[in-house]
């Protein structure tokens, strides 16, 4: 019995079809079927997001600090694992490295290892401190002012002056009182010239008096 070639064509260009669909097939369902880790890593926060794993194997997720404490021990999952609440990184005024460790059950290959860099928040950064030489030149400028200035304590002295000063002429009102008594002819000089006069009398008397006695001796 001879089989036609185009019978012979017909089945062949049929299995090359079959194994093109089936092809595809695998294809398209591999990503399907592929491990998928994602995870992300901020300056506070860890977020995960573990999917298309087998869920007929135990699968393991563990997250931590390099040279740190765990931010999420091992935990078993099936086909997929999500972080419903973020988890919270300690506060660090350094960079932190973070750590994800997923283990794939139904193969090794499937596992997964990765490290990330935590930077530092804004908020954790350390301020920059002052420097000695600004606190004290604003302590000076500040002092003097509230004191009262040199003038103004100077002030109460000048009360003192001015009484001095109005005093001072008291005294001189009882010099002036010294040519009022000349006026009326008392004087220091007055006895002086009294005596004097006197004197004149009685040298005066005592001449005429030994005149007469000689007189009369001669008659």
């Amino acid at each position: 019995m001879t089989i036609p070639r185009r019978s012979w064509r017909g089945a062949g260009a049929f299995a090359a079809a079959a194994v093109v669909g089936l092809a595809g097939g695998v294809i398209s369902a591999a990503p399907a079927a592929a491990h998928t880790p994602t995870w992300a890593v901020t300056c506070s926060e860890v977020t995960l997001n573990l999917t298309a794993y087998s869920s007929k194997a135990t699968n393991e997720v563990t997250v931590s600090v390099v040279g740190g404490e765990d931010l999420l021990a091992t935990t078993e999952f099936g086909r997929e694992y999500h972080t419903k609440t973020p988890l919270q990184l300690p506060k660090h005024d350094k960079e932190l490295q973070v750590r994800l460790v997923v283990k794939a059950g139904d193969d090794a290959k499937y596992s997964f290892e990765q490290t990330k860099t935590a930077p530092v928040c804004e908020d954790d950064e350390t301020p920059p401190q002052e420097t000695p030489s600004e606190t004290p030149s604003e302590t000076p400028s500040e002092t003097p002012s509230t004191e009262p200035s040199a003038s103004e304590t100077a002030e109460p002295s000048a009360e003192p002056s001015e009484t001095a000063t109005e005093a001072a002429p008291a005294p001189a009102e009882s010099s002036s009182s010294a040519p009022d008594l000349a006026e009326t002819g008392s004087s220091s000089a007055t006895p002086v010239i009294g005596g004097a006069a006197l004197a004149v009398l009685l040298a005066g008397g005592g001449i005429l008096w030994s005149v007469r006695k000689r007189r009369g001796v001669q008659h």
